[in-house]
């Protein structure tokens, strides 16, 4: 606290301009300090404003890429079921066309020992009558 002489009339004058001089420079640095406290307060407020809008906005983009993702998941596991009941399809359809195959081949198997036992006995009449015919050529008489 500051103290003041004494003069005739009251107090010395120059001790109080010089004081109030002082309070005024010092009030007026407080003023400034103040000011760019406040500016400076008023950037950060507006850099956690951006921040939190950022947040936001990665918030929104992560659920978004959940979102998505799951979604991806989901059509390919879908996808997945239409190729196995496609490739059992297929494979079903192979099997019923190698069955068809078969069928036909052991039918052309069965026509061709059809053939062969056919064939089988007309060579051996031939060949017994061809015998005959030897055994007839030793009857006949020169």
């Amino acid at each position: 606290m500051q103290k003041f002489n004494t003069v005739i009339n009251g107090y010395d004058k120059n001790e109080v301009n010089s004081f109030l001089n002082e309070v005024t420079k010092e009030y007026e640095s407080m003023l400034n300090k103040l000011k760019e406290r406040d500016i400076k307060l008023q950037v950060l407020e507006e850099k956690l404003e951006k921040f939190e809008n950022m947040e936001s906005v990665l918030n929104r983009s992560i659920v978004a890429a959940e979102e998505a993702a799951t979604n991806v998941k989901k059509v390919a596991h879908d996808e997945s079921k239409l190729i196995i009941e496609e490739a059992k399809r297929n494979a079903s359809r192979i099997v019923n066309d190698a069955l068809i195959k078969a069928e036909k081949q052991e039918l052309e198997v069965e026509e061709l020992k059809r053939r062969i036992n056919f064939y089988k006995r007309r060579i051996r009449e031939s060949l017994q009558e061809q015998l005959t015919m030897v055994d007839d050529i030793d009857d006949i008489k020169y």
